[in-house]
């Protein structure tokens, strides 16, 4: 159960969902952990639900916030063995309503946000012979209709993943990704800006097309997430292991 003792795990996005969930799992395996995010008042609550949880109020698609990050997370605790790229923005955009600023938005945070917190965090990765979690989509590798610059930010992330385990793997350094289905947290609502209309809509259609029925609970994901983190996934770098009650394959 002390699989993560003496480490520090920074999960970006932590303070709901899928990110809280494993930030969560990561104290119980002995971890060290701060979660990111921009809303205060949620990490807030969730540190003090969660003893061994620390907080670091900060915006994944703001370049300025990805160096002080990491060395927020340094100071405080010295070194950092995981990161976690869990937060994430997108939107249902059709082609002809998409603006620079949608675009941008989805891009800044799935894309250059974990790149910058890579960067900054490979120092000391190095040190510890650390390892990423990037958390990607199903579409990131699956077509969907109007999703094509959210899938597109996704397509890409999964490619970084398999680029920085390449590149990385000569210093220790692990690389792998979780594509998450459709989930049950606040993503449509606070991300993606639907109503209580759509957002059923939505979540009726994605239940009659994944294989297995539901959507998933953040706890299917979270799990996967630190598996990959563990010595028990020590052999396995530059993988994309999807997560999705067989989306992907229907």
């Amino acid at each position: 159960m002390n699989q993560f003792e003496n480490q520090v795990v920074l999960v970006t996005g932590g303070g709901a969902g899928i990110g809280l969930r494993a930030a969560e799992k990561f104290v119980r395996h002995g971890a060290r952990v701060i979660i990111t995010g921009r809303r205060q008042a949620a990490l807030t609550q969730a540190v003090h639900a969660t003893p061994g949880l620390g907080y670091v109020v900060a915006d994944a698609g703001n370049p300025s916030d990805a160096a002080r990050t990491i060395d927020e997370v340094v100071h405080r605790y010295g070194r950092l063995d995981v990161l976690v790229n869990n937060a994430g923005a997108g939107a249902i955009l059709p082609l002809p309503d998409a603006g620079f600023a949608q675009i941008n938005e989805i891009f800044s945070v799935n894309v250059i946000g974990p790149s910058l917190l890579a960067s900054a965090a490979l120092p000391h990765l190095k040190q510890s012979a650390g390892n990423i979690v990037n958390v990607s989509s199903t579409f990131g590798h699956k077509a969907g209709a109007a999703l094509s610059h959210y899938a597109a930010s996704k397509a890409a992330l999964e490619h970084l993943t398999r680029c920085w385990a390449l590149e990385l793997a000569p210093d220790g350094i692990r690389v792998n990704a979780v594509a998450a289905g459709p989930t049950e947290t606040d993503f449509l609502s606070e991300r993606m800006k639907l109503s209580a209309e759509q957002i059923e809509s939505v979540k009726a259609s994605e239940r009659a097309r994944i294989p297995l029925g539901r959507r998933g609970l953040p706890e299917d994901v979270a799990g996967w997430i630190v598996s990959l983190a563990s010595p028990d996934a020590a052999w396995i770098t530059g993988q994309v292991f999807t997560v999705d009650g067989g989306l992907n394959v229907s």
